[in-house]
């Protein structure tokens, strides 16, 4: 091999490795650094955890049917500055004839946490469902949206809120 070919070779092998390098660092990579020991944002769910709730989501779908109400499916925090943590919660009826048991909130990223009752809402009965957004990294204009899964007929619902996040 001439020496032009081997420069060119260890070149691109260099560039190969800094590429790599720079998308771990970066958290893009779904086994980044940053993700592989709980570092930033929110914590990733392995797959024998992911096929746990699979299995209750479709576990509680199974259950007798019921209907959720939520009198306000959407909320605007307003003005907030870029790292504040705020919370809101939402107010779910049971407004059917058998118990809701709500299994799961799935929420789109890490920078939103999901707290809901694990005991069955009773017929007629009211729980909460709160969701906490941590607006770190979050500037600019924010919708987020969740999905309440439960044994209900208008399941998986979809409830969500907005704010406008100041750069620090």
């Amino acid at each position: 091999m001439n020496t032009t070919l081997k420069t060119i070779l260890l070149t691109v092998l260099t560039l190969s490795v800094f590429a790599i390098a720079l998308v771990e660092l970066s958290g893009v990579s779904s086994h980044a650094l940053f993700n592989k020991y709980g570092i930033g944002e929110g914590h990733s769910a392995s797959p024998d955890e992911k096929a746990d709730q699979a299995k209750r989501d479709e576990e509680v779908k199974k259950m007798p049917q019921t209907t959720i109400e939520v009198v306000e499916t959407k909320f605007d925090f307003g003005k907030m500055k870029e790292g504040d943590k705020v919370r809101h919660t939402y107010m779910v009826k049971n407004a059917g004839t058998n118990p809701l048991v709500i299994s799961n909130v799935q929420v789109s990223c890490g920078c939103t946490a999901p707290f809901f009752p694990k005991e069955p809402i009773l017929p007629g009965k009211t729980g909460e469902v709160t969701l906490e957004f941590n607006s770190a990294g979050k500037a600019g204009l924010v919708n987020k949206n969740a999905l309440i899964v439960a044994n209900a007929d208008n399941a998986p619902f979809s409830i969500g809120f907005t704010a406008d996040v100041e750069k620090k």
